[in-house]
């Protein structure tokens, strides 16, 4: 056996027994020394697309509490937005896919509020610049590994929109993480579920239209121009993005929207639930209510 040298020549097979002594005695340090498991890391390697990437990110779990924390996180170039659950007017909503993970019985994602765009000839609802979606992961067996594994197919968009795809892979422990920071502060920013009647809010018909016309009213504490947000029952649903109205006393807002939008076969006269998300002086609700 002849061995490459730094000179590009060979060394002969005869080498000498104290090099085998000194050879045999690396070996056994290195069979001494042990080898320490792979740990799980703060963050995936970020996926490219033309005008954003993805990436996902660890927390730092809850002692006691079974789930796992994680984020998904899209980052954008300068101009570029991308969409909420429920995009308004136009545009792609995300679509995350954990199905290829290891030893995860479910990962739900969670969405931070949203903010309202002017997109070509209407108004668009979603995210500028940059987003983490913070995302609840539930292992199968609580003292097994977990990889969360990542499919998201989502659009970007400027004057004009771009689908993009992006696959990422994370392990996840309960462990610190040091991008814990961002996803508390991504937590922060997703609207809090409240009854109703907190902020007394109130949807009702105001006419018999084929279309009937629906009039939101609604407290708001301080004193701020809120965002109202209203998604149906399902995601066939299209609501139309509610509209400020006049009329209102002081410490209060009004809005109307047209009950458009319904899937096939749904009458707008029927009784069925409402999802409002409600962002005003800072402060993000989710109210879900009846209209009978």
């Amino acid at each position: 056996m002849a061995f490459p040298t730094r000179s590009g020549g060979m060394i002969d097979r005869h080498i000498s027994q104290r090099g085998f002594a000194r050879l045999a005695l690396l070996l056994c340090a290195l069979a001494a020394t042990p080898i320490t498991p792979a740990v799980a890391a703060d963050a995936s390697a970020w996926s490219q697309d033309l005008k954003s990437a993805v990436r996902l990110i660890a927390g730092a779990s809850t002692a006691g509490d079974a789930a796992l924390r994680a984020g998904v996180e899209v980052k954008m170039q300068p101009g570029w937005h991308t969409y909420w659950r429920y995009p308004g007017d136009a545009g792609v909503p995300p679509r995350f896919d954990f199905s290829g993970s290891d030893n995860v019985r479910s990962a739900k994602v969670r969405y931070p509020a949203p903010v309202l765009f002017k997109d070509g000839g209407g108004q668009s609802i979603g995210y500028s610049d940059s987003v983490i979606f913070p995302v609840q992961v539930v292992p199968r067996d609580a003292g097994k590994p977990v990889i969360l594994r990542l499919k998201l197919d989502y659009a970007v968009c400027e004057k004009l929109c771009i689908p993009a795809e992006a696959r990422a892979e994370l392990p996840l422990t309960a462990g610190p993480s040091a991008n814990d920071i961002l996803l508390v502060a991504a937590e922060a920013k997703v609207p809090a579920p409240v009854a109703a009647a907190e902020l007394e809010l109130t949807a009702k018909r105001v006419n018999d239209a084929a279309k009937p016309l629906v009039a939101v009213d609604l407290k708001t504490p301080s004193g701020g121009q809120a965002l109202v947000f209203v998604e149906g029952p399902s995601a066939e649903w299209a609501l139309p993005i509610p509209k400020p109205a006049q009329g209102a006393p002081a410490g209060r807002q009004h809005f109307g929207f047209e009950l458009d939008g319904l899937p096939p076969g749904v009458s707008p006269k029927g009784a069925f639930e409402l999802t409002f998300t409600v962002v005003e002086g800072g402060r993000a609700v989710e109210i879900k209510t009846h209209l009978d």
